[in-house]
């Protein structure tokens, strides 16, 4: 069974950082494409970024690019979001994904919380 484990989420000021991680087991981690998607409150869920199984291909939203990092550690089988200078509009759940291409969503975790604070 693929689960997807997001930890990190919480509150932070505005221009400030937190980093997301989200550790996978039930599948070949290093064989999918791995993502961060997220849903603000009375919003639809929104791509955010995305990291390649070969190659080393990231692809972010316009929203988050300069702002925003994803990596993945596949010895530890783990995706990381480092998000830099937060705005209260990245106030949002935010889902680690894996899956196919540059928009994984096969698989998701349960979501992990992130307020930003004006």
């Amino acid at each position: 069974q693929v689960q997807l484990v997001e930890s990190g989420g919480g509150l932070v000021q505005t221009g400030g950082s937190l980093r997301l991680s989200c550790a996978a087991s039930g599948l070949p981690f290093s064989i999918y494409s791995v993502g961060w998607f997220r849903q603000a409150p009375g919003k639809e869920r929104e791509f955010v970024a995305a990291f390649g199984w070969s190659g080393g291909y990231t692809y972010y939203a316009d929203s988050v690019k300069g702002r925003f990092t994803i990596s993945r550690d596949n010895a530890k089988n783990t995706v990381y979001l480092q998000m830099n200078s937060l705005k209260p509009d990245d106030t949002a759940v935010y889902y680690c994904t894996a899956g196919r291409g540059s928009r994984p969503n096969d698989y998701w975790g349960q979501g992990t919380q992130v307020t930003v604070s004006s």
